[in-house]
Parts: C-alpha cells; sequence; structure tokens
C-alpha cells in the first residue's frame, strides 16, 4: 500500500510557526515517501532491503557453501583472491550481472567445509576498462585487521568461526528507558594503561563502574573500523567491520550481552556522515570511480574532515547505509545509535563557516540538503518500524525543527538530540567569566532554550570537550593545583574547593533542567585530571593521555571520590524520581545579587546557590505543593567532599502564601556553593 501524503494540518499541529515552511517539508516529505514505496514494491519493503549483508558480501549456507556478492558496475572483470587460493588473480572468476552486481559461488571442500579457512585473508582483484588490475577489501566485509609493524593498510578477513567458538546472547534488550542516562565510553581508552584496551577488559572492570554508578545507556564510539586510532573512530573504513584493536567480534557480543544482563542498553555511535579516503582498504574509488559510494567531484569531499561523502540518492547506498545499521542491531543486539555529524548531512554547507540565527528559512532553503535529510528520515524510520523500542540520538549543533518528531509528523525521525549549546556556554563562562560574572538569566535560558515536544540530551561536557587542545571541565576549575592538592592527606585549597563544588552543581543544574535525557564522557564524572590524545607523530605515539585513570578514583586518600559520589548519588536519585521524563522544570527564581537558582521538576525542589562568598540563612523559596519537606540530596556531603553544613534530618514546613508565582513558600539554610534537592514526604 502507497504511503500516504503528509498534510498540512499534521504539521501545523506540531509547530504552527511552520506555516511558511509547510511546502518545504511537505516537498521532503514526497521525497521520502517516494524512496519508501520504492523500497516496498521493488524490495519487499524495510525487512528486505535492510538484510543486504546477507546477500552481498561473503556468506555461507548451512552445508558450507560461500556465496560472495560485490557492486562495483566499472569493473570489466573481477575475480576472488586470497590465502585460499595462493592469491591466484584468475582462478576464481566472478560473473556481473545487469545491475553492476559480481557474484561467485564456492562449493564446499567436504561435508560443510568452507573453501576459504576461517580468518583467512581475501581481497576482490578488479580489472578496469583501462585494463589496469585494482584490488579491495569486500566492502561489506565484518572482520579486517591491521599489522602495523608490516603496513598500515587493513587485510580483510573471512569471519566464519565454528559452532563452538561462536557468541550466543543470553539475555534479551532491556526496555527502553523514559529518561535515558547515557555514559559515553570508547573501548580502547578504557584501561590505565599506557596501550589499547579490550572488549573483555571492559565487560569486566568498566560494565560494573556504570551500573553502579546509576547510568542506564552506554553509548560506545570509535567501534566501527577505522583507519587511524586518532581519528576517535571517525575516519571509518570498513562499515560492517568492529575494530579489532579492541578484540574479536565474539568479545564485542559478550561486552553487549553481559551489559544487557546488568539492565544496561548499548547504543552504537555510528558514523554515516562521511567516510575515510583511503582506497586500498576503504570505499574510496572503489571500482576506479570517484562516484560508486559517493558523490563525485566537490560535492562528494568534506574538505574540514579530508573525507568522502555518500551519495544517498544512490539506491545501492541507500542499501549499503540501511543495511548497516539492521547489521548491528541483529548481530551484535545494540539498541539504537548515536548519528554522528548529523549538521554536516542536512546542510550543503556542512556547517562549515556557518551561523544559524534560529530562523526557520535556514532550515528549509536552499541550504538544506535533501538527500541527506530523506535518508535520516528513511534510516529512523526503518529502525523504528523493525525495533519499536530503539533509540536514536542526533549530534546536530543547528537546531533543525522537526528533528526529533516522528517522519509521519513531517519530523526526522530522531528520539534525542544533543543539546550542543550547553558545553560551549560553560566553557565560554568558565573560561572567560569570573563567578560573580555569571549571568544566571542566560545560564538557566540557555538549559531550557529546547523545542517543546522535541527531547534533548543535556551535558556538561562530551568528548569533545576532554580532547587534547580543550579542557574537561575539572580542569578548567581546578587543572593548577590538580596533581598537588587532591590527597585528603593536603590541606584543602579554594581552588580545590571551589573546583570539587562547582563541579557537582553544574552537573545536578545541567541533568535536572537542561533537558529529558543526560550524558557524561567517561572519566569526567571524577574529574579525570588529564585531558584525551591518542598516540600519534605529534606526541611520539604515545598512549600516556590515551587512557582512563582510574585509579585516581579507586585511590581513598584522593578527593576525586567526592566527585565521582556525587555523580552517582545524582543518577540514582533520577532514577527514584524520574525527573528526566518529567515536564520541563518551573523556574521560579533566578537571583543575580544572590547567585541562587530555584526551580521545581517532578516533585522535587531544587535550590542552588552559586555566590562564591554568601550563605544564607532562612532564605524564602516558593514551592506549588503545599506540605512537609526533607532534603534528599546535598552537594554539602561529607561523602561528596562537602562540609557537612546542612542538617539532613531538618523538615521544612510551607506557608500558605504566594511567593515568586508559586502558591507556597519554606525557608531553606543554603552555603555558599552548595545546592540542595528537597522533596515532599
Amino acid at each position: 500500500m502507497p504511503t500516504k501524503p503528509l498534510e498540512e494540518k499534521t504539521v501545523l499541529d506540531v509547530d504552527g510557526w511552520l506555516k511558511p515552511n509547510v511546502p518545504a517539508i511537505l516537498h521532503r516529505y514526497d521525497l521520502y515517501r517516494r524512496w519508501k514505496d520504492t523500497i516496498e514494491t521493488q524490495e519487499g519493503g524495510y525487512e528486505n532491503f535492510t538484510k543486504g549483508y546477507l546477500r552481498f558480501g561473503l556468506n555461507v549456507n548451512d552445508s558450507g557453501e560461500i556465496t560472495y556478492r560485490e557492486w562495483a558496475p566499472n569493473a570489466q572483470e573481477a575475480y576472488l583472491i586470497g590465502d585460499f587460493n595462493e592469491w591466484n588473480r584468475t582462478s576464481h572468476p566472478m560473473i556481473k550481472d545487469q545491475y553492476g552486481i559480481w557474484t561467485i559461488v564456492l562449493p564446499p571442500v567436504g561435508p560443510g567445509v568452507c573453501a576459504i579457512p576461517h580468518d583467512s585473508k581475501i581481497k576482490i582483484s578488479m580489472v578496469l576498462p583501462s585494463g589496469e588490475r585494482i584490488e579491495r577489501l569486500p566492502a561489506w566485509i565484518r572482520r579486517v585487521t591491521q599489522e602495523l609493524s608490516v603496513s598500515p593498510v587493513y587485510d580483510a578477513r573471512f569471519w566464519n568461526p565454528p559452532e563452538s567458538e561462536r557468541y550466543s546472547f543470553k539475555n534479551p534488550r532491556p526496555p527502553q528507558p523514559n529518561g535515558i542516562r547515557v555514559y559515553e565510553a570508547h573501548v580502547g581508552i578504557s584501561t590505565a594503561e599506557g596501550r589499547v584496551g579490550t572488549y573483555k577488559e571492559f565487560t569486566a572492570n568498566i560494565l560494573p563502574r556504570i551500573k553502579n554508578l546509576g547510568y542506564n545507556t552506554i553509548q560506545l564510539m570509535a567501534v566501527m573500523e577505522h583507519a587511524y586510532y586518532a581519528s576517535f573512530g571517525y575516519q571509518v573504513t570498513s562499515f560492517f567491520a568492529a575494530s579489532s584493536r579492541c578484540g574479536i567480534p565474539e568479545d564485542l557480543k559478550e561486552l553487549i550481552d553481559t551489559a544487557h544482563g546488568m539492565g544496561l542498553r548499548v547504543l552504537l555511535d555510528v558514523v554515516h556522515s562521511h567516510a575515510c579516503k583511503n582506497v586500498l582498504d576503504g570505499l574510496n574509488l572503489y571500482d576506479g570511480t570517484d562516484h560508486l559510494y559517493f558523490h563525485e567531484g566537490a560535492k562528494g569531499r568534506h574538505d574540514l574532515w579530508d573525507s568522502r561523502l555518500f551519495n544517498y540518492s544512490s539506491h545501492e547506498v541507500l542499501r549499503f547505509l540501511m543495511s548497516n545499521l539492521r547489521y548491528y542491531m541483529e548481530e551484535y543486539q545494540f539498541d539504537g545509535f548515536r548519528f554522528d555529524g548529523v549538521t554536516s548531512m542536512m546542510y550543503k554547507h556542512h556547517g562549515i563557516g556557518t551561523g544559524f540565527s534560529g530562523g526557520y528559512n535556514d532550515y528549509f532553503g536552499d541550504s538544506a540538503d535533501l538527500e541527506s535529510i530523506v535518508y535520516l528520515m528513511l534510516a529512523n524510520d526503518a529502525i523504528h518500524s523493525l525495533y519499536p523500542t530503539a533509540t536514536t540520538i542526533a549530534e546536530d549543533v543547528s537546531g533543525m525543527p522537526l528533528l526529533c518528531i516522528p517522519v509521519d509528523k513531517g519530523g526526522v525521525g530522531f528520539d534525542y538530540r544533543l543539546a550542543m549549546a550547553i558545553p560551549d556556554m560553560w566553557i565560554k563562562l568558565l573560561k572567560h567569566k569570573s563567578d560573580d560574572e555569571w549571568d544566571f538569566n542566560n545560564i538557566v535560558f540557555t538549559l531550557t532554550n529546547r523545542r517543546h515536544g522535541e527531547k534533548s540530551i543535556a551535558y556538561c561536557e562530551s568528548h569533545d570537550q576532554a580532547l587534547v587542545g580543550d579542557k574537561t571541565m575539572a580542569f578548567w576549575l581546578m587543572d593548577k593545583e590538580m596533581y598537588t592538592n587532591m590527597s585528603d592527606l593536603t590541606a584543602l585549597t579554594p581552588i580545590i574547593s571551589r573546583g570539587i563544588a562547582l563541579h557537582k552543581m553544574i552537573r545536578l543544574l545541567v541533568h535536572s533542567l537542561g533537558g529529558e535525557g543526560y550524558l557524561n564522557f567517561e572519566g569526567n564524572e571524577f574529574g579525570h585530571p588529564e585531558w584525551l590524545d591518542f598516540p600519534r607523530e605529534g606526541n611520539n605515539n604515545s598512549f600516556h593521555y590515551a587512557r582512563r585513570q582510574w585509579n585516581v578514583v579507586d585511590d581513598p586518600m584522593l578527593r576525586y571520590k567526592y566527585m565521582n559520589n556525587f555523580d552517582g548519588a545524582m543518577q540514582h536519585l533520577e532514577d527514584r524520581y524520574h525527573w528526566l521524563e518529567a515536564p520541563q522544570a518551573y523556574v521560579s527564581l533566578k537571583n543575580e545579587a544572590d547567585k541562587v537558582v530555584v526551580y521545581e521538576r517532578a516533585g522535587l525542589l531544587f535550590v542552588f546557590n552559586f555566590h562564591p562568598s554568601s550563605s544564607f540563612t532562612d532564605y524564602r523559596v516558593g514551592v506549588e505543593e503545599a506540605g512537609k519537606y526533607r532534603i534528599v540530596l546535598s552537594s554539602d556531603e561529607k561523602r561528596f567532599g562537602g562540609f557537612d553544613n546542612i542538617d539532613l534530618n531538618n523538615s521544612f514546613f510551607t506557608t500558605p502564601m504566594e511567593w515568586n508565582g508559586r502558591r507556597n513558600w519554606l525557608q531553606v539554610y543554603i552555603p555558599t556553593r552548595t545546592c540542595i534537592v528537597l522533596a515532599k514526604e
């Protein structure tokens, strides 16, 4: 049945201000509808279309027969070569069909015995119209390895372990949380040692930390195989291969299954915004042309990232990318995706040298890249149709309206967007403003300025702020003394006292006010003492900064534990009261002189005193619901590095009189640089 056209009323019911842009929204929906109907009529719908990995690449049936298919229309001849045929370039020719798809079938060499041994090396060898012979790694290959001592170029491997060595999933996917608390992690840096960490080490050592802290979702970076470790995973060469730096595919499956057993969901940081320009082990110039998977010429190149850009108007490219998503959902049991570089995808200018005023013409004018937007609509629609509990997150700095609205309502279909303006605001404040210059009207505006009905994931800092060249929040606050004054055996200095206090307060403020989800990059929860810098020429290929120093948070004599303890308490409190799934907070006070912010969300009363020197006794704050209140979290507790100036056993009774727009008030003691959360008994 053809997809129904989108009605103007459906769009305006979401946002009436979109009326001048409805024609553009209906037009892009029609483009999406055309693609969806084509997939339905020609491919049997999303169910079949997204299983391209079962048709392309190397697949084995029960008898041990191998079928290999590759799309390379420019090639005149093609051959499968490898260890199995001693790299003979003519012994295993492939047959080309009318669509430019090459096929070869290798019968078993014995009952259930494949002609290609497990984990042996293979390539496709092609002869071009010019007579030139080129060799490439299979585009759909599921395992590639690197022998850096020999060459940086990857080898393709035929991954077909015996049944006894295949990982079998034991645990069901956890249900989708309404309030998503994301722990952003990179397996390779998750060891304290100067080397690449493994999937198995992450499973044994890091998953329990994440669970104990109270996060419910892990976002794994740098899983899709990438040419250069220092690219942080963003120069993908083999899209279907999980990074071999960290172990074998079975180890990643075990990691995800173990996380599921702990009630943790796992998202993949997926890079479909661009691809590595590598030729010998990437997709670039795959069949000798520059326009197979990518646009030809300048349109197919990203100048800032020095990478190639996909042609999302190509049927086979859509099959490749949408099957890539399905593959990770099926083969590895991921629970969804964080889409990298969405801003770059959605605009022809890729966001380079362009600001976004917030005017709707920025989003629906000539600069909108409809091919890319329609791909994102198809991808989200397919994922959510096939996996109703899947989660998709967009990394978008532009503020595109309808980004997180379902496709059938005119949206792009993401569940969440990253609130990228929030970390930028904190960095500017910490870098350029003294504490008494903080403008809380602007801070609160930035934290609450999000589109109604579209969910945001708030964060103070992600991996971006941890990288060398920038500073983490802890570094901005305390870097002068983090190497000398973080021991409880030394006197508490003003810099460390301020740093730990603000580190806690900023996190709770962002967590409870900034969105419908929260994200933290691993190590930042305890104020990791150093930045992140991968081995590269500029640092003599050192791993010194490409690791996480868990030892500093595990050392009971160091003060990092206080920030870690507070982060855990914050996550567990949200799990108890569910403020992330509650309507946006009601902010009743932003007092610039006192530096006090007060708001209510999910029945909780949040009170922050950011004043650098003044404490306030019997400070009157408004609250809507009358009753008896008690403190359920205080940043001033000893276990959080505070001074225990607040009596947690006190009860607070409301007085029925309007105050700051609320029906009742109560009085609290709030010391300098302290925040408290109160709940009604």
